[in-house]
């Protein structure tokens, strides 16, 4: 942890959504609630933004693989397998 609470940017790459997520969430707040001195915001907001890209990458993520598996339904309902 920074001297801000958060995690380190060293850690984003190993974070799950769920983790990013609620990290966000708390450093939203932090910000919302103010009596942080320009430096530390700054440090949230930079920290927040790396978080947000953590989210959006495994969202993405989903989304291709929801994609994918949509692009190919009759794999999932075994149609096409001779069976009929």
């Amino acid at each position: 942890m920074t001297d801000d609470g958060t995690t380190t940017a060293a850690a984003t790459g190993t974070l799950g959504y769920e983790q990013a997520r609620d990290e966000l969430i708390e450093v939203v707040r932090r910000l919302e609630a103010g009596g942080t001195t320009l430096e530390e915001s700054l440090a949230l907001w930079e920290r927040g933004e790396e978080l947000a890209k953590v989210c959006r990458h495994w969202l993405e993520g989903a989304r291709a693989r929801l994609d994918a598996a949509l692009a190919r339904p009759e794999e999932a309902s075994g149609a096409g397998d001779g069976t009929d």
